[in-house]
């Protein structure tokens, strides 16, 4: 099926996609400043740039967008068109993921994500649930946290 709006036009919506202060980001961080955390927000000092940084607690959680990273949901579906610069896009996109983590785990981070469809689509846990596996983590002393949509 051919796009429904010129290259040009997708091209500018496509590039308006914000990297900050998305709706699952901000879904995330009011709940967990309501739960009392406190964090920094996109830490440049540190590998990735983690969306929350919570320094008590040597933790960093990045909520990702699925299609972005291109994870493996019903959020996420190749392009039709320009199939190589989306494959090169997103496999560089997942690499430095992987470098990042890897990099924090190294300096003694404990490193979760949040995926996109866990926040919205027909896989979407409530909000209430996903504060509540975030902050059972933070107070945690595991190293690691995935949280997606059900299955």
């Amino acid at each position: 099926m051919a796009d429904v709006v010129s290259a040009e036009i997708r091209s500018r919506m496509m590039s308006g996609i914000r990297g900050k202060n998305t709706k699952p980001e901000m879904v995330i961080r009011r709940g967990l400043h309501a739960k009392g955390f406190r964090y920094v927000l996109h830490d440049e000092r540190l590998p990735g740039k983690p969306d929350l940084v919570f320094p008590k607690y040597q933790a960093v959680i990045f909520i990702h967008g699925c299609f972005w990273h291109g994870h493996n949901c019903h959020l996420f579906k190749w392009p039709k068109t320009r199939k190589d610069f989306w494959q090169t896009k997103i496999e560089r996109n997942r690499a430095l993921d992987d470098r990042a983590l890897h990099e924090l785990q190294k300096l003694g981070w404990r490193t979760g994500c949040i995926w996109e469809c866990s926040i919205k689509g027909r896989t979407r846990r409530g909000s209430d649930q996903i504060i509540d596996r975030c902050v059972s983590w933070l107070r945690s002393t595991k190293k690691g946290f995935s949280l997606t949509g059900r299955r």
